[in-house]
């Protein structure tokens, strides 16, 4: 146990190793399961770089030593979990420090949902929050490279960090940043480890540039692998390493402090729903409606529907009406549905804004019309009330499964996988056809703007048969996934549970830059590893939960 030892380093933070802290800290959001050695909640930099400095000088005589940050631990890829020490960010590092013009300064500790409140105080937003966003910290947003129902207009988190201050493997905090050309200059001139990471990375870059080029997925948004592609920007000549940093999981360094990038959110929004009995116009739909420049476009499917009709006492309690008998009349769309022709296949979700309701009635008119020639059911929603209801089906669908499924849980282990919308009347019925033979109940949620899907299937993970499933299924839709050229994860990030799998997406050659980049920032390996590289199937499966 390190608990002994790292008391001698009279950290201002503390430590724990109690059983109850242990057991959890051994789960997240995700189907693994991995005890820690010894909890930190640092209280401040000057105790991570104690840890940091530790953690490096003893590597050697404790080889499995290492140093995980975790933020909410609302992972669902296994991110924040390892055997040795995990920091705990909640506990302290949990200030907002200022929020400016157009930018605020958090700590990695501070729930999105509590950031969002002060920003909104300030008519600012940081609009690509995930669909967790009551649940989810800004580190973990960050280390993820986050992103969610408004990314199809607002991009990902990676376009929104301005600065990040990080703790290197010497033992120093740095501030990371937009570089343009001078200022590279110095830096590649410094006699610092901060100063090796930028020639190297560099020059990685120079000797590399059209392999990195091509090894972008050509898809809207991605979490796979280090984004080592958008470090260099040829046309604004700047150098920006957050760009490397942000989406690593923590296995680059420690990020201290986040400086963001805000926006002012939009004045006016209306929901359009639209019922799908089938897919087979999907694509020319999400094409047509698209043309129309909706701010989100979401979907869900009709097993999320009915889960959501069936635990209706617990929508009520998180929508929190003020009339349940008007909930009630607002539900009636759904149930008439259901009685006249069952229930559909999708549902799809356009959100339209604008500076008047008038103008986004006279968009959704014509968004409408539109539609109609495909002979689908679709409806414009009156109010906000009303679209309240499919905004917390569509974001709570993976809470109600895990809460309300005793026999079998949630298994996010397909859970984020996208390819370009153009491609979804094909790619669908395939992914339909490889989960049906497996006779498994699953929810498919997520952002059809983008042609990426939350698919969740249901399992039993204390039968054998379920863990031997899991590699099975995930090699054959990542398989498909890429053969439409798509990415294995959009937003949640690699994790324990597709960091395997990051050769097969993306080439021995570009995962040996991977494993260089690594090397570069963590050439002992103390920062959060089996995550990125490093990690095989083997130990993955290993850490699978049995309950």
């Amino acid at each position: 146990m390190l608990k002994e030892q790292l008391s001698k380093l009279k950290l201002e933070g503390e430590l724990l190793d109690d059983q109850k802290t242990l057991e959890d800290f051994s789960h997240d959001a995700s189907l693994f399961e991995i005890k820690p050695d010894t909890i930190v909640a640092p209280k401040n930099s000057e105790d991570l770089k104690k840890l940091v400095n530790f953690a490096r000088e003893n590597k050697e005589l404790i080889p499995t030593i290492s140093l995980t940050p975790r933020a909410a631990g609302s992972c669902m890829a296994g991110g924040s979990l390892n055997d040795s020490i995990i920091l705990d960010f909640l506990k302290h590092f949990n200030h907002i420090q200022e929020i400016g013009d157009g930018f605020a300064i958090a700590e990695p500790g501070v729930y999105y949902r509590d950031f969002e409140k002060e920003t909104l105080k300030h008519n600012l937003i940081l609009p690509p929050f995930p669909a967790s966003r009551e649940l989810c910290a800004l580190g973990g947003q960050v280390g993820n490279n986050g992103a969610g129902e408004k990314t199809l207009t607002h991009g990902k988190i990676e376009d929104y960090v301005l600065e990040l201050n990080v703790v290197l493997q010497d033992g120093n905090e740095y501030i990371f940043k937009s570089l343009d050309e001078h200022e590279l200059k110095e830096k590649l001139k410094a006699k610092t480890f901060e100063g090796d990471v930028y020639r190297k990375i560099h020059k990685m870059i120079e000797e590399n540039e059209e392999m990195i080029t091509a090894a972008k997925p050509d898809v809207s948004k991605n979490s796979a692998g280090y984004y080592i592609w958008n470090v260099w920007d040829k046309q604004k000549k700047t150098f920006d390493l957050t760009k490397l940093i942000v989406g690593s999981q923590g296995t680059l360094g420690i990020v201290t402090k986040i400086k963001f990038r805000l926006v002012a959110p939009v004045k006016n929004s209306k929901l359009f729903i639209i019922f799908l009995k089938d897919l087979t116009n999907l694509s020319q739909i999400v094409n047509v409606v698209l043309k129309h420049k909706p701010e989100t476009f979401e979907s869900y499917d009709d097993y999320t529907l009915k889960l959501a009709i069936r635990f209706l006492p617990d929508l009520i309690k998180i929508l929190k009406p003020k009339n349940i008998i008007k909930l009630g009349f607002q539900f009636l769309p759904e149930f008439w549905m259901t009685l006249t022709g069952g229930f559909p296949k999708l549902v799809l979700m356009a959100e339209f804004t604008g500076d008047t309701n008038e103008e986004i009635d006279a968009t959704m008119k014509l968004v409408k019309t539109d539609v109609d020639q495909f002979k689908v059911k679709s409806r414009a929603i009156p109010t906000a009330e009303e679209a309240n209801k499919y905004w917390v089906i569509r974001r709570e669908s993976f809470n109600l499964l895990r809460h309300h499924i005793k026999d079998k849980r949630t298994a996010p282990f397909i859970d984020d996988i996208i390819v370009k919308p153009e491609y979804l009347p094909e790619f669908l019925p395939k992914l339909n056809k490889i989960l049906q033979q497996y006779d498994l109940p699953y929810t498919i949620a997520g952002h059809v703007g983008n042609g990426n899907f939350h698919i969740i299937p249901l399992m039993d993970m204390t039968k054998p048969l379920s863990h031997t499933l899991i590699p099975k299924i995930a090699e054959e839709v990542y398989a498909l996934v890429l053969s439409y050229k798509g990415s294995i994860t959009a937003e949640h990030n690699d994790g324990l549970v597709r960091s395997p799998y990051l050769k097969q997406m993306y080439g021995e050659k570009v995962y040996k830059l991977f494993e260089e980049i690594k090397n570069i920032f963590d050439p002992k390996n103390i920062f959060n590893p089996h995550k990125k590289v490093g990690v095989d199937l083997e130990y993955s499966l290993s850490k699978l939960v049995n309950k």
